[in-house]
């Protein structure tokens, strides 16, 4: 046994204070080969799928490889842009065979408690449904706040539904800048609806419009002077206008909000040509109307096709991404620069002290960049 010996802060005049004792270890004689010193912990890295996996993954409708695809595509990793455009390309052929619909509402409308039923609803029938819900992102993290894919706890356990929550990153109308990738990766896993849901703070929602067919607004009854200050900005873009939580005491409410928002629909100018927006109630809570909302739908996809109006919408939108495509791109690049990242904090500074105007500081920006 080993000699006990008193801490050092210990006092020696009284011995009895102190219950303490250091004690001398004892290493047994195989104890030292497996201890190894200086050994940093490492992170089991787990392999990247190719581009060829994710493709046959997302094509079999592999879930965790669809999610993969779709983080991949979000990434804004320089080195993952190109595998992502790759996979992009692939799955082209295979996209653009679902309805894709839009949906908006001012907060406390009940956007993502419609989802969940109309999803539901959708799924009783046969059909696929992805919903790709557009969450605001934190300031601190950049991550989603609100997550749908908890909200919509019955949705998300449906074999034939598939829930993606994606921070806007600060993009206008809370639309994240990579949902229409995201879009065509369900479409190429044969998901038949896509809805995607905005934040609707009162943004600009022109962003949703150019990529969706048939776009939904969310309302309450009670609107009164809201209306007008909404009439000549959203109600403008909708393909038909939904009164919700029509139910109970408030079912009567929400029939007179119907009327009102069909007489102003009246003197608007359609959304979509040929199409005559209008406005319906229905109620998540007891279902009712949910299944008119469908059938809405399915008459307006019907006449687009019909008519071409939803082949020229899609030739007008991809022209549209692509010009939206070069702003990103330039913007990335320009503040990649390294010439640009130099001389910004000296820039910012004199702007700031107001010993330049921000377009002399702005033109002295692309000078270099360009240069």
């Amino acid at each position: 046994m080993a000699t006990d010996h008193k801490p050092e802060w210990s006092d020696p005049n009284q011995p009895d204070k102190c219950s303490s004792v250091v004690r001398k270890g004892l290493e047994h004689d195989d104890q030292s080969a497996s201890i190894q010193k200086n050994i940093r912990f490492q992170k089991r890295r787990t392999l990247e799928p190719t581009v060829d996996d994710l493709y046959d993954g997302v094509l079999k409708g592999d879930r965790s490889l669809l999610a993969r695809a779709i983080t991949l595509v979000e990434s804004n990793a320089e080195h993952h842009f190109q595998k992502a455009q790759q996979l992009l390309q692939k799955l082209l052929p295979k996209s653009g065979n679902a309805i894709r619909i839009g949906i908006t509402g001012v907060p406390g409308a009940g956007k993502s408690t419609f989802i969940e039923t109309f999803g539901m609803y959708l799924c009783s029938l046969g059909h696929r449904v992805a919903v790709l819900a557009i969450d605001p992102s934190s300031s601190l993290s950049g991550g989603s706040i609100l997550g749908d894919k908890t909200r919509m706890e019955q949705l998300s356990r449906n074999p034939r539904a598939f829930i993606r929550p994606s921070p806007t990153a600060g993009k206008l109308g809370g639309v994240h800048r990579k949902t229409r990738e995201a879009m065509l990766i369900c479409e190429a896993a044969g998901f038949d609806v896509i809805l995607i849901e905005t934040v609707g703070v009162g943004q600009s929602e022109v962003i949703i419009r150019d990529m969706v067919d048939f776009f939904m607004l969310l309302v309450l009854t009670g609107a009164g002077d809201e209306l007008q200050g909404m009439k000549k900005g959203i109600i403008e873009l909708a393909d038909a206008i939904l009164v919700h939580k029509a139910d109970g005491a408030n079912k009567q409410a929400a029939e007179q909000t119907r009327k009102e928002y069909n007489r102003i629909l009246h003197f608007l100018h359609p959304a979509t040509k040929g199409w005559a927006p209008k406005a319906y109630t229905c109620s998540s809570l007891t279902k009712e109307g949910i299944n008119d909302v469908w059938n809405v739908i399915q008459s307006f996809e019907e006449n687009g096709k019909t008519s071409g109006v939803l082949n020229e919408r899609r030739k007008t939108q991809a022209k549209e991404w692509l010009y939206s495509m070069i702003t990103d791109q330039l913007q990335f690049h320009f503040f990649h620069n390294n010439g640009v990242k130099n001389a910004l904090p000296t820039l910012e500074k004199e702007v700031i002290a107001g010993e330049k105007t921000v377009a002399k500081a702005v033109d002295t920006l692309f000078t270099i960049f360009l240069g």
